[in-house]
């Protein structure tokens, strides 16, 4: 347990000292605010642009807004939010790679698995503290300005979207006990995320891709159902299990 929580304390000054932590703090509180801000403006920055909408033969009527646009904007911005954390953190392992740092550690007689098992648990609990953080911003707001009772399935959403992340972390995980650079980390998370969606293009095998649990505008509208997205979270579960316990395997027999 001492050395468990040495390594988790050194992830997490590691995390300060390099201003990742505000990096991704501010990310996630700036979503969480603009995701009812541009929602609430919407009405508006529209009105404004009336008389030139006018001119090209658009004209704009009274348009209403509720929490739905603005879990709408929430889910837009996840895709954004998600890219930021994986290109801030796709170093956490091979940084120690190529400084060598990780060597000297494990000289002192640390199992591998420690460090993938911390390094693990440091990336989960940032994406989850960054994730439920903004969601909780536009929450609060939503509740201030309208209804949040207007979204569908919210709560099944939000964890359906949190849980595809964790699913990359996992992928991130994997590709950093083989991977050397960054590069290799961004391509093999990115691909792995990339070959979920193309999978959501047909419907035979939608039903089983991860990326299905961003879909998540359906659910809040109410056009689908929870249980259609439970093979995708027995998947995303089953697959994220099985990266971690690869990295587990291919981080001993990696030469450093």
């Amino acid at each position: 347990m001492k050395t468990w929580n040495a390594l988790m304390k050194k992830e997490w000054i590691e995390q300060v000292r390099t201003g990742k932590l505000m990096i991704l703090s501010a990310i996630f509180v700036l979503f969480g605010i603009m995701n009812p801000a541009i929602a609430k403006l919407t009405p508006w920055l529209l009105k404004m642009m009336a008389d030139s909408l006018a001119e090209s033969g658009m004209i704009i009527t009274d348009i209403s807004v509720s929490a739905l646009d603005s879990w709408v904007q929430f889910f837009k911005n996840m895709p954004i939010a998600l890219i930021v954390f994986v290109l801030v953190e796709g170093g956490i392992f091979t940084r120690e790679y190529q400084s060598g740092t990780l060597v000297l550690t494990l000289t002192k007689g640390l199992d591998r698995k420690m460090v993938v098992f911390t390094k693990a648990a440091i990336l989960f609990l940032l994406w989850s503290a960054g994730y439920w953080l903004c969601f909780g911003i536009t929450y609060g707001y939503n509740m201030y300005f309208w209804d949040n009772a207007a979204a569908s399935h919210l709560l099944f959403s939000v964890i359906g979207w949190w849980l595809f992340g964790v699913w990359v972390i996992a992928l991130m995980v994997l590709f950093s006990s083989v991977a050397t650079a960054n590069t290799g980390v961004f391509l093999g998370a990115g691909g792995g995320a990339l070959a979920a969606y193309l999978m959501t293009i047909f419907p035979k095998l939608k039903t089983y891709s991860p990326a299905m649990l961003t879909e998540a505008n359906a659910l809040i509208y109410g056009k689908e159902e929870p249980a259609e997205y439970m093979t995708a979270i027995a998947v995303a579960a089953m697959t994220g299990i099985l990266c971690i316990a690869g990295s587990l395997i291919l981080i001993k027999k990696k030469k450093l």
